[in-house]
């Protein structure tokens, strides 16, 4: 069980992986699709919309027209060739990145099980841990994003909970 577990964490730490260097991709094309947009538009006007749709709305809307010109007289200046997009070295350490704190992010859960002789126990030790990485992981992501860490941590745990309940209720 312990190996085929720590299997399916690798293959989720390559998913992950993948998923992400995808996401770059997915990026830079799009970078290059304004990019074309805003040397096709037929008036200035056009262009400033392709460039502000880009942006999030808050920081388009804090924008003056006179501030997308100068975005757009920078973007017309440094106009390069329309080669598809690559991944760069950043990328691949991104992606490693992100396959190491998916794997490493399993270690905790995982210990249990080499330490308690008892499946059933280290399980339900496992779950606790499970829990309580959600624990810490909300209060984080809630600090980060200017909620109520607290709430946010307590939110987390209750979802927590649930899963392990969900889990234990389809037969885990």
């Amino acid at each position: 069980m312990l190996v085929g577990a720590i299997g399916c964490n690798l293959a989720w730490a390559l998913i992950d992986a993948i998923m992400y260097l995808m996401g770059c991709l997915a990026e830079r094309a799009a970078d290059r699709q304004t990019m074309s947009q805003v040397l096709r538009a037929a008036t200035p006007e056009e262009a400033r919309a392709a460039i502000a749709s880009r942006l999030p709305p808050l920081m388009a809307s804090a924008l003056t027209a006179a501030d997308l010109d100068k975005v757009l007289s920078t973007l017309s200046q440094s106009a390069g060739s329309s080669k598809p997009a690559k991944l760069e070295k950043e990328d691949w350490l991104g992606a490693a990145a992100v396959s190491v704190l998916v794997f490493g992010s399993t270690i905790p859960i995982v210990v249990p099980f080499l330490l308690i002789q008892d499946v059933q126990i280290a399980l339900r030790v496992s779950n606790s841990i499970a829990v309580l990485m959600m624990m810490i992981a909300g209060f984080a992501f809630g600090h980060l994003v200017g909620y109520r860490p607290w709430l946010t941590a307590g939110s987390m745990v209750l979802l927590g909970c649930f899963l392990v309940a969900l889990t234990i209720a389809l037969g885990g």
